[in-house]
């Protein structure tokens, strides 16, 4: 006999809705069982997934999925929507290489009508749909589904104040699973929500507007009226005055409260507000418990939960976290900003010994970057923690804000590189480009843990702005010194000295060079900055060996490898160039190390491409 015996029966949101109402909470059981199985095999999201399994089920049951639009926030919530839409035996591969995506993506399904992976984008891209929708005559409901932390970034907020008077039907879901000030869930709030959703309510509002329209003064004092009655029984006076017809908060887990309150919007026209009330983790005790811990999970044991291991080496991202503490002991000037990423980031053990020191701005990576801006203008030494892919969302705040005015902020850019399972949304493979065409940048690499360590100190200490680019997960295991020790500024060093090829290495490519020059009887470089670049050591490799070839893990387009033909051409150096490095296209998810083999970036790819160059 099945273990999942209703959910076998739903292989498309059409079976789905062929299901009796009453059928709908055991659905939502064995879909919960199976998330939790199928994730503690594979790895993934579980906290936000387990959050959203009934409101999953009952938007694809009420609404005419793909035909009408569905857009996740972020995406890392929609696991149940891919089971639920013919994705379930691809579950078993969720983020390998050639598997299925933990993020929506336009390629992988019709029901996937918005690729996310970087959060807040929901609402622009679902009022997008909708007035796409209403220009060519169709008639569809197209509906975004948003977390209250995504609803901290501004471009939520820049999108519903366009929404508000765009003339669109669009429903804006809010998934509310942390909000403190949100009024308790129970009867009297299921009643309020399939009140302001329903016919009559709606009627009697657009009667009396007609009948009262004959006064304006009176009809402005009904409206205020019935603004402040919702206002008091209702936290959605702010949405309200974007425009939106507010309808909630109710419970994200009661199947009897949604289906028939989405049923109830559906008839509505113009732009609707509807906030729920989720749990991350809902009904795996040990997610809800620590929804943090479980948010992002490798393999684990579903019966047991996660084995927190001890020991071995520490990560990048840990290393920062000790020196940020460290360094924060030494000089009472640093102070720590990060946009939303505290735990991602390394920064929990800072935010606990120096609270008074520590900003988490919320989902705003703009903010965080003008944010320590100002700061560094009154003379505090700011250390912006953020991901290679997010800071993408800063840039006009990094050239004109900071870099511009030659502020000292210091960035700490983590997931530099590939990321593996996350893949094409979070891979950091540009931020080598973009930060080195910036004028007054100093851009450094690591190619271990203490040479990581060095940098950070070398950053802090530089009074400009800078940036230290490290990759997600374990250095090659180089012990640490606790001294906070600075490098010599735009300096490398030759780690293997060899003959005719010389590998030049940036960060985290350095292990592999070193193979590949131990195949290639070639010399290696640990170019450590890329900006500035040591052009010195670029000139002696050049003058003594007959290729030089830069090695990175950013694309090769405008990357460290343009920096040494920059360097060459301004020299009037004529040595053959070889620049290796990602390629001009997404990488995909899968795991890294098969990855970068996959990309000819490993010690066996990079003797083989360098072999191919000098034969040519």
């Amino acid at each position: 006999m099945s273990v999942y015996p209703l959910l076998d029966t739903v292989n498309s949101p059409a079976e789905l809705r062929l299901l009796e109402r009453k059928q709908l909470p055991q659905l939502a059981q064995e879909l919960r069982e199976f998330l939790i199985e199928s994730v503690s095999k594979t790895g993934g999201h579980l906290s936000s997934n387990l959050g959203t399994v009934e409101l999953t089920i009952a938007l694809h049951y009420v609404f005419n999925t793909p035909e009408d639009r569905l857009v996740w926030d972020v995406g890392h919530q929609t696991y149940a929507h891919k089971v639920l839409t013919g994705r379930r035996a691809g579950m078993a591969r969720l983020r390998m290489l050639g598997g299925v995506s933990g993020f929506p993506r336009r390629d992988e399904s019709p029901y996937d009508t918005f690729g996310t992976g970087h959060s807040s984008t929901s609402i622009s891209a679902a009022l997008g749909m909708a007035i796409g929708a209403r220009d060519r005559g169709e008639q569809k409901h197209v509906v975004a589904v948003i977390g209250d932390g995504a609803m901290t970034a501004g471009m939520a907020f820049e999108a519903l104040n366009n929404a508000g008077v765009a003339d669109a039907n669009l429903l804006v879901i809010l998934n509310d699973n942390d909000m403190s000030i949100s009024p308790p869930v129970g009867a009297l709030n299921k009643y309020l929500a399939r009140l302001f959703s329903g016919h009559a309510f709606n009627a009697a509002r657009r009667a009396g507007e007609k009948v009262l329209g004959v006064s304006p003064s009176l009809l402005e004092f009904a409206k205020r009226t019935e603004e402040h009655l919702k206002g008091m029984v209702t936290p959605g006076t702010l949405f309200e005055e974007f425009g939106f017809n507010y309808i909630g908060p109710i419970d994200g887990h009661d199947l009897d409260s949604l289906v028939p309150t989405l049923r109830n919007i559906a008839e509505l026209k113009g732009p609707q507000f509807l906030h729920v009330i989720t749990k991350k983790g809902q009904g795996y005790k040990l997610a809800e418990a620590d929804p943090v811990l479980y948010h992002g999970v490798s393999k684990f044991d579903h019966a047991n939960g996660i084995q927190q291991g001890k020991g071995g080496r520490l990560s990048y991202t840990q290393i920062f976290g000790d020196w940020l503490c460290d360094m924060a002991g030494q000089d009472a000037r640093l102070v720590a900003v990060t946009p939303a990423m505290k735990e991602g980031s390394g920064m929990v053990r800072f935010a606990e010994e120096f609270p008074q020191r520590f900003h988490d701005v919320g989902i705003a990576e703009q903010h965080a970057l003008t944010f320590a801006a100002g700061l560094a203008c009154e003379g505090i030494k700011p250390v912006v923690a953020i991901y290679s892919t997010f800071l993408q969302r800063a840039y006009d705040q990094l050239i004109h804000d900071i870099a511009l005015q030659n502020l000292p902020v210091m960035l700490a850019i983590d997931r530099g590189g590939l990321v593996g399972a996350d893949g094409a949304t979070h891979n950091g493979a540009f931020d080598l480009s973009y930060l080195t065409c910036v004028p007054n940048m100093v851009v450094m690499a690591p190619a271990d843990e203490h040479e990581c360590r060095q940098m950070l100190t070398t950053a802090f200490l530089h009074d400009g702005p800078s940036a230290v680019r490290y990759p997600r997960g374990h250095g090659p295991g180089v012990p640490l010194q606790q001294e906070l020790a600075a490098l010599p500024l735009g300096k490398g060093e030759i780690r293997r000295s060899g003959s005719r090829i010389a590998l030049l290495a940036f960060g985290s490519l350095l292990a592999p060079a070193l193979e590949a020059g131990d195949m290639l009887n070639a010399s290696v470089a640990n170019m450590r900055f890329v900006k500035p670049l040591d052009h010195e050591l670029v000139r002696e490799l050049a003058f003594g060996h007959d290729l030089l070839v830069t090695i990175e893990e950013n694309v090769v387009i405008g990357g460290a490898g343009a920096e040494v033909a920059r360097s060459l051409e301004e020299q009037g150096l004529k040595t053959r160039l070889l620049r290796l490095g990602l390629p001009d296209r997404f990488t995909e998810h899968g795991d890294s190390g098969l990855l970068l083999a996959q990309l000819g970036l490993d010690a066996k790819g990079i003797a083989e491409r360098v072999n191919r160059a000098i034969l040519e």
